[in-house]
This record gives C-alpha cells, sequence and structure tokens, in this order.
C-alpha cells in the first residue's frame, strides 16, 4: 500500500535590515528564533530586488524591520511593500544593547529582526510616497533658506557695530529689508579691500552677506508660494482649528506622515510629538516632568499653537488660569495644554488624510 508523503510546511521568515548608505546588510531568522544567515547587498533598487529575493529564499516571509525607514532605509522600505511584504520601523539598538552583544551590521540586522520577532518594534513606517512627502522635501529647503537669511542678518548686524562711522550713518535705522537692499548695492573697492582698507573690506563683506539675505527671501517666498496652497489641499479640517496656520499645519502633517493612522490613537501622537507627559513621581509626590523626546519640530508646533491660542482664544485663557490656581506653573499648564491640543490635532489630521 503507498504511503501518503506531504510536503513540509514553509519556514516562516522574519527579516532584519540594517540601513547604510552604499550597503544595506540583511538577517533572517524564523519565527522560533533560529538565525537562518545574514547577507549584504547594494543600496539601490538592483541590491533592493536581491535582498527580497535572498529573503525568500529562505522561506515565507511574515514581517521586515527595517532601521531608518524615513532615512537610509526609505528605499528598500518603498520596494518591500510594493512587493506586498509588511514592512516594520525599527529602532537602532540602544547603547546597552550593543555594549551586550557588541556592534556589527550583521549583529544589527539580526537585532532588527528579533525586535520584530519579540514585538519590540511593531510601528507601520511613514508613507513616503504621497503628497506629504512632496510637503516634506519643500519644507527642507525652505528652513535651509530661513536658516540662511537669520545667519545673514545676523553677521550684517555685527559688522555694523564695528562698521566705520560713515557706513553706521548711512546704514542705521533701517529695516532689515532696506538695509540689505542698500547694501547689496555697494560696489566696493576690490583693489583697496585686497590692500586692507577697512571700508573697502567692510563695504565687501556687507555686499556680499546683503544678496544672501536678499536671495534667501526670494527662496522662501518662491518655496511658500508652493506649499500655502499645498497645505490648504491637504488639510483644510487642520487649518480650521484655532491657532493653526499653514506653516504650523505643514509641519504637523509632515511629522504625522502620509498615513497618520498608522498612529493608534491621540496618545501615540503625543507621544510622537513629545508632549505626552512622563511620570516623575515618588512616595506621596506625584508629579509629571518634561518629555523631551519625540520630534522637536512637531512640538515646536503644537507650542506655538497653545501660545496663539493663550493670547487670543478666552477658553484658552481660563484653562491656563485655573491650571495656574490649581497649583501649576505657567510651564507646566501650557505643557497639559499641549497634550489636551494632540486630541483634536490627531481628529483633524485623520480626517484630512483619509
Amino acid at each position: 500500500m503507498a504511503t501518503m508523503t506531504h510536503p513540509a510546511p514553509p519556514v516562516m521568515v522574519i527579516g532584519g535590515i540594517d540601513t547604510h548608505s552604499q550597503t544595506h546588510t540583511v538577517a533572517a531568522v524564523t519565527t522560533a528564533g533560529a538565525m537562518l544567515g545574514s547577507a549584504t547587498f547594494p543600496a539601490n533598487r538592483s541590491g533592493y530586488g536581491q535582498a527580497a529575493a535572498w529573503l525568500a529564499g529562505h522561506g515565507q516571509v511574515v514581517k521586515v524591520g527595517v532601521e531608518g525607514t524615513g532615512s537610509y532605509g526609505a528605499g528598500v522600505t518603498r520596494h518591500l511593500q510594493a512587493a506586498g511584504l509588511q514592512v516594520v520601523e525599527v529602532n537602532r539598538p540602544d547603547l546597552p544593547t550593543r555594549r551586550r552583544v557588541g556592534k556589527s551590521d550583521p549583529i544589527d540586522a539580526e537585532s532588527a529582526a528579533r525586535a520584530v520577532l519579540s514585538g519590540t518594534a511593531e510601528a507601520t513606517p511613514k508613507d513616503t510616497t504621497g503628497a506629504v512627502e512632496g510637503l516634506r522635501n519643500l519644507r527642507v529647503a525652505r528652513r535651509h533658506a530661513v536658516k540662511q537669511q537669520g545667519d545673514a542678518a545676523r553677521r550684517i548686524r555685527s559688522l555694523l557695530i564695528t562698521a566705520p562711522e560713515q557706513l553706521q550713518r548711512q546704514l542705521t535705522g533701517l529695516t532689515m529689508l532696506a538695509l540689505a537692499r542698500r547694501a547689496a548695492g555697494f560696489r566696493p573697492d576690490l583693489a583697496a579691500a585686497a590692500t586692507g582698507d577697512v571700508t573697502a573690506a567692510v563695504k565687501t563683506a556687507l555686499a556680499s552677506l546683503a544678496r544672501t539675505w536678499l536671495n534667501a527671501r526670494d527662496e522662501i517666498r518662491a518655496i511658500t508660494a508652493v506649499t500655502t496652497p499645498l497645505v490648504e489641499r491637504l488639510a483644510p479640517n487642520l487649518l480650521a482649528l484655532t491657532g493653526v496656520g499653514t506653516e504650523v499645519a505643514g509641519q504637523l502633517l509632515v511629522t504625522a506622515g502620509q498615513n497618520p493612522h498608522r498612529l493608534h490613537s491621540d496618545a501615540a501622537f503625543a507621544a510622537l510629538c513629545g508632549v505626552s507627559p512622563i511620570p516623575a513621581s515618588s512616595g506621596k509626590t506625584n508629579r509629571h516632568r518634561l518629555n523631551r523626546g519625540g520630534d522637536r519640530q512637531g512640538n515646536n508646533a503644537i507650542w506655538r499653537i497653545a501660545i496663539t491660542r493663550i493670547a487670543h482664544d478666552e477658553q484658552t485663557k481660563t484653562f491656563i488660569a485655573k491650571r495656574v490656581a490649581a497649583g501649576d506653573s505657567k510651564r507646566e499648564a501650557i505643557r497639559v495644554l499641549k497634550r489636551h491640543l494632540a486630541r483634536p490635532i490627531y481628529r483633524a489630521l485623520l480626517l484630512d488624510m483619509t
């Protein structure tokens, strides 16, 4: 009598990827925790395909933990998701873990896989394929221009403090725009500046810095002309909240990402922005301390909403007054307010990104 043979069930595989600018190291472990191996691939489209095929060669891939899904791991994350694989965002190993197990690319890749296996890592990566990712890139350029403009303004003001008196008379008392336009129009004697003539040298420096300031101003205005209608289209519900303008809304969109529904609650969003209180109680003392973690730019956006409401919204003024009367400091009251604000912001983001 012939015996029936049944094919062995496929090996269930968890992948882990340690990402770098030039290469990605991939590790595979079974769902039972057995290490299957590791390999390194180029950090490009061809390498992403090779990595996915290598993982699939070990069995049925259940999940893949990727370090740096918003930076070096963004490309491989998009590739794996497009291939239908579930990607989990993994934080890089902390210092105590590295001291215990050592540091190498294969070790980090295995740690990423085991973080997924243990449930330590379970966050869904940000979607970097939509309009919010485009907005993020525009904001990077705008933020650079704002910093460049601010740096140039400070240096211009600093040079004026010690500038020759005749230059001070020409430029003191002007608005920054008028000052920059006048200084940019200087035609200094470069030959004299090269010999060390102070007036010619200061004029040369002021003209250069003024042109930098004006160019940065033009860049800011040009980028803002693109981002403003984009934010208005993406976030009408967010913009309807008191104290939220296009700049703040743009930052909150970038912080939450194209897929804010990956954040399971307003508490998760608050933690992401660093506005969730951290318990600091001991004995009979029951208090919370400032959360210094999270996305600091998102935190700043919520702070700006809070300050605007404190200045212009009567309900918020009453809230702060009650907290202070109950014994909170002004800073503690604002921290509580920021946590409260995370709730309507989170709901608005969900509505806008649905």
